[in-house]
């Protein structure tokens, strides 16, 4: 109904509107469309200039914090991507490999040689006896001791697991149970007559195993459970598993020393380098170390390139005369986050080495923008390349954390929601939403405003109507009198 009554109150009008002017004559449907513009003109204008300020406000403040999370992102990827540290170099990577240690520094002295042995090994065995994968075994215990031959035939275990095996599981369910109990891994291999399990531990010479069986039930038709009996690596067991590898330990002589590890992955030799044996190998492997004095000094030219963009876009979106964000206090703060980075403390040196950006020869001209002494970076480089090296390094010090971690701080509290850019996005957002609204409301009033007016005018005009009508009767009275007499 409401609905109806309104479409009919408007067609009133409109119907009205249509009649303006024919008793006064005058153009009134004009006056009252001019009138109401008249009357909302200014807010009209004041509003579309607001809801284009926002517009170039929002785009601009998405602008400015896909620069400055760009350039975040870009750092780091170019820190984690290794270019900028002294890396280890292998004479012989088919031998063994040297990478750089998560989070470790190596040295730019790193010299050493290094034979490999013995490579590491785990130990492994498969059961003798072929069954099938749905045959059922023998009930019993089977107990699982892991521990060292140390040079004998005897294992000394360091740990022992009871596993009791239900009367009639499969070989899975065994090897399930093997697998939660003891971390040994297990796994099944279909030999063409039927399945056989293979037994694997760690590596390392603590991780020999051997497995021990005490049959308790089952029938004639079942497989005996002593075949999964692992004895003495050294000899075996007849009618049990194989042991195909034994259990080893790395050994490697570095620089004459001997060191023996339970992996062939060996992290605790040289400070910062992982090494990897690949094989053994009676010759020495030599290992060294490559400087990054050229990825360092392309690395800062872009880093101080990059920065000089961003001011420069900070700068025209802050101008104080033509700037979108003239007024914005987190893109200003842009401005003054920047200015202290070359003087921030990325590495905290107890021998006197380079701590900021600064030392090493980045300055800061009067607009804010950096260069790069070349001169001087070469010289710092070469007289102390660990040094130069520790400010980009991700996690540098207690304090200082390098350059990618310093720029991410300064970027993560810019475009927070509490204070940075996307505060001013969200306040931006909600100005724009409540300018829609009071857009909406502005014109409902318009459009009431002129329903007012329109009735008004079509009262009077009807009014003015009516008066000539009674004037020329009058008149035409008048006139019929005069001729009758």
């Amino acid at each position: 109904m409401a609905t109806t009554t309104a479409t009919s109150g408007t067609s009133a009008t409109a119907t009205l509107a249509t009649s303006l002017g024919v008793g006064t004559g005058v153009d009134t449907k004009a006056l009252v469309a001019s009138l109401v513009q008249a009357q909302f003109a200014a807010k009209t204008a004041q509003m579309t200039s607001k809801g284009d300020t926002l517009t170039s406000q929002i785009s601009s403040i998405a602008k400015l914090k896909s620069a400055v999370s760009g350039f975040d992102s870009a750092l780091k990827s170019l820190v984690k991507g290794g270019t900028l540290a002294t890396t280890p170099q292998s004479s012989n990577p088919s031998v063994l490999t040297a990478t750089t240690k998560t989070g470790g520094a190596v040295s730019p002295k790193l010299s050493a040689t290094i034979t490999v042995e013995t490579l590491a090994q785990a130990q492994a065995a498969t059961t003798d006896t072929p069954v099938a994968a749905t045959k059922g075994f023998k009930g019993g215990t089977l107990t699982v001791a892991i521990g060292n031959y140390n040079g004998t035939g005897t294992l000394t275990a360091a740990k022992t697991v009871p596993i009791t095996v239900a009367d009639g599981a499969t070989l899975g369910d065994i090897a399930q149970q093997i697998t939660k109990q003891t971390g040994l891994q297990t796994q099944l291999v279909n030999d063409g007559n039927g399945v056989r399990l293979t037994i694997k531990g760690a590596s390392g010479a603590d991780q020999a195993f051997e497995i021990a069986v005490d049959q308790t039930g089952g029938n004639a038709d079942q497989a005996e459970l002593t075949t999964l009996a692992v004895g003495p690596a050294t000899g075996g067991l007849s009618g049990g598993a194989t042991v195909g590898t034994a259990a080893k330990n790395s050994v490697v002589v570095m620089d004459g020393a001997r060191y023996s590890r339970s992996s062939n992955a060996i992290d605790d030799l040289i400070d910062g380098v992982k090494l990897n044996l690949v094989s053994t190998s009676p010759s020495a492997v030599t290992l060294g170390s490559t400087a990054p004095g050229t990825a360092i000094s392309q690395g800062l030219s872009d880093f101080v390139e990059t920065f000089n963009q961003l001011l420069t876009m900070v700068k025209e979106e802050t101008n104080i005369n033509t700037g979108s964000l003239k007024s914005d206090g987190s893109a200003i703060d842009i401005k003054r986050s920047l200015a202290v980075l070359t003087t921030t403390t990325l590495a905290n040196s107890t021998t006197g080495g380079p701590q900021t950006l600064a030392d090493i020869g980045v300055s800061t001209s009067r607009d804010g923008s950096l260069s790069v002494d070349t001169a001087r970076l070469n010289k710092m480089m070469a007289n102390d390349p660990a040094g130069v090296e520790a400010l980009f390094r991700d996690g540098a010090g207690p304090s200082g954390g390098g350059l990618s971690a310093a720029f991410s701080a300064v970027a993560t509290r810019l475009t927070n929601k509490t204070a940075g850019l996307d505060a001013s996005a969200a306040r931006y957002a909600k100005a724009q939403t409540d300018l829609t609204t009071a857009k909406s409301k502005i014109t409902d009033q318009s459009t009431a405003a002129s329903d007012r007016l329109t009735k008004q005018y079509a009262a009077m005009d009807a009014r003015v109507a009516a008066y000539k009508a009674t004037q020329a009767f009058m008149t035409n009275q008048i006139a019929a009198w005069n001729k009758s007499s």
